[in-house]
């Protein structure tokens, strides 16, 4: 079973992160939802709270095959400056495991060095963060480019959450979840 690790910060996008959770933990995909900030309670941009399973410094990364920011403002700054969230996504881009992030989130990969050479996505108005740090700016809703995904807003997060279903669980399984949620798009 893959393992993927979600980091949450105060004043995430709740739909983008809460969405992957459940998609993923459908498909099979183990997901730990890591609190940064050194709290486990994570409000949301929209004052929901969130329970983390861990904190985001307490947790061994070599366990996990993916990484996934979602958006959210101020949530993304608060990633960004997180020492755990930088080293744990510059890592796994190294490694060539998976790493993904939605919305604003793609300006954190940016600012990391991990999207230089890449085409990726972000939301709209953000794109000069991702041309600045040498990433082809796509403009679609969703972009993979080896073994970095990335989505756009909101709207994008369910098809975000597939793809990243079908590269940790299989296609099948992706494909089973799309079903059952009645996602015909």
């Amino acid at each position: 079973m893959s393992k993927a690790v979600i980091f949450f910060a105060q004043g995430l996008e709740e739909c983008e992160g809460l969405l992957c959770v459940d998609i993923l933990r459908r498909a099979g995909v183990e997901v730990t939802i890591a609190a940064v900030g050194g709290a486990r309670v994570v409000r949301s941009a929209r004052q929901v709270n969130v329970v983390a399973d861990a904190l985001a410094e307490e947790l061994d990364y070599a366990a996990f095959d993916a990484v996934i920011l979602p958006g959210g403002l101020p949530g993304v700054d608060n990633l960004k400056a997180d020492a755990t969230v930088r080293r744990t996504c510059c890592e796994f881009a190294a490694a060539g495991k998976l790493v993904a992030a939605i919305c604003a989130a793609p300006t954190a990969l940016a600012a990391f060095g991990v999207l230089a050479g890449k085409r990726a996505t972000v939301y709209p108005g953000m794109d000069a963060d991702l041309t600045a740090a040498g990433a082809e700016y796509t403009g679609l809703p969703l972009s993979v480019d080896g073994n970095i995904v990335t989505g756009e807003a909101l709207g994008a997060a369910i098809p975000f959450a597939l793809a990243l279903a079908a590269r940790l669980a299989g296609q099948p399984a992706a494909d089973k979840v799309k079903n059952a949620i009645v996602y015909r798009y």
